[in-house]
């Protein structure tokens, strides 16, 4: 058994990393504080990192709200949905353009990169999705955001490093480049599905701008555009949740926060041993 040597170096090491993971938990305690002390101690601002006068009724109104249950399927909706499109989207095409054989790669590619660096706009991404007559549909949501320049780049990145010996064995036993993706290549390839695969969950889950101004119909309104409404009538009606209680604004503001992220939270450490793995097999070559 090998000896750890503690040395200054390893100190000053474990030393930053406690500090940063510090700088990002700490805020994260402070919202939970918030959200569970009572409106005496919210509205005092003498609470830090530990709850004052524990009280549930941020919570309480929020998930009161019928309209907030509809939007937690709308959001897992969207969610699983735009996930396995882009995942189809950038998976097809990374693998069709990292082959020297594929008919306009390079020209291809380098319209890729463009998009990096330009956009169309708002406004002609939003006539497109009229003219296509998605407005106020599930694909309004999906589609705009399938395809991203930069995922495409990993997994393309990754699929060119891929040993070209496993795919040339599939096709001596007749598999055709569908056949080759399909049972050689993605079921050895769990480490970029999962990284690419929770950046874009995260992305559709955190998505507003897009719901903003492509939905009109309340009862398709994802769990971003629902909280935005709860805080708004909160501050507009005082925020008042009962003959004489009262909330304090920012407790709802934390409590919204929190529901918003617990889901994506609680997914995240179940794929986290794939992430770094991942991204780094994907830039192995650029």
């Amino acid at each position: 058994m090998v000896e750890k040597k503690y040395t200054l170096g390893w100190f000053i090491r474990s030393l930053v990393l406690w500090l940063v993971a510090a700088i990002m938990l700490l805020p994260l305690f402070h919202i939970v504080s918030v959200s569970l002390s009572s409106n005496v101690e919210v509205l005092k601002n003498t609470i830090t990192f530990w709850p004052k006068g524990f009280s549930l009724e941020a919570y309480k109104f929020i998930l009161g709200k019928p309209l907030i249950y509809n939007a937690y399927k709308n959001t897992i909706i969207y969610t699983v949905t735009g996930t396995l499109a882009a995942l189809f989207v950038l998976t097809t095409g990374a693998y069709a353009l990292s082959k020297k054989r594929c008919p306009f790669a390079k020209p291809v590619n380098f319209l890729i990169m463009i998009t990096m660096f330009f956009g169309g706009g708002m406004i002609p991404t939003y006539l497109a999705v009229k003219w296509l007559g998605l407005l106020d549909t599930l694909w309004a949501i999906i589609l705009p955001t399938a395809f991203s320049a930069w995922n495409c780049i990993i997994m393309r990145s990754f699929f060119a490093s891929y040993p070209a010996e496993i795919e040339e064995s599939g096709r001596l036993d007749g598999l055709n480049d569908i056949g080759v993706l399909w049972y050689l290549v993605l079921p050895t390839s769990t480490a970029v599905l999962a990284t690419i695969g929770l950046f874009c969950a995260v992305g559709m889950w955190n998505n507003f701008f897009g719901p903003l101004i492509y939905l009109s119909d309340e009862s398709k309104y994802p769990l971003q555009i629902v909280l935005r409404q709860l805080i708004l009538q909160s501050i507009s009606d005082g925020m008042e949740t009962g003959p004489s209680l009262n909330i304090a604004e920012n407790s709802i503001k934390y409590g919204t926060i929190l529901v918003s992220i617990i889901p994506i939270i609680a997914v995240y450490p179940w794929l986290q041993k794939y992430f770094v793995k991942g991204v780094m097999i994907g830039s192995i070559k650029g």
